[in-house]
């Protein structure tokens, strides 16, 4: 799987053990930053450029990583269409996937230690989205889009 990877400057080395273990899973990884020597930005930077990748079907899900994965997961979620989840263990990251269609995990490095990173990560890519068998979950879809839509003044209350 192609798997597109961005992070502040609190998530750049567990980062790094990420994209390693990633590699070894034989996943394709692109860096969206920051890169090595570079002077991290917000973590909005990093959201929106994962985000955008994965709308424009460049990589086919994303991992982003902060202090938290509050703050960045925000930010992707920002991008319309995108669904990008904070979890801190493996079920929540499962079930984000399963249930919700989420393209996107976060994390924090202050949070979780890279162990646990490794076995959210696993179990998301893992994790399959129930609406490609099970049409309600592309209805929950639907309702998540009426409400961009409405927010672009596209639907009326």
């Amino acid at each position: 799987m192609k798997i597109g990877i961005g992070s502040d400057g609190s998530g750049y080395g567990l980062k790094g053990i990420i994209v390693d273990h990633l590699i070894t899973a034989g996943h394709e990884v692109v860096d969206y930053g920051p890169d090595e020597g570079e002077e991290p930005e917000y973590s909005a930077t990093y959201a929106r450029k994962v985000a955008h990748a994965i709308r424009s079907k460049k990589v086919e899900r994303g991992v982003l990583i902060c202090g938290t994965g509050i703050g960045i997961s925000i930010s992707a979620n920002k991008v319309r269409g995108i669904r990008a989840a904070v979890c801190s263990e493996p079920f929540t990251a499962r079930h984000t996937r399963e249930n919700n269609g989420s393209q996107i995990i976060a994390f924090g490095a202050f949070v979780v230690g890279p162990e646990m990173a490794k076995a959210i990560v696993d179990a998301f890519l893992g994790a399959e989205f129930k609406g490609l068998v099970d049409d309600e979950f592309n209805k929950r879809f639907d309702k998540i889009t009426a409400i961009e839509d409405e927010e672009l003044g596209r639907v009326q209350n």
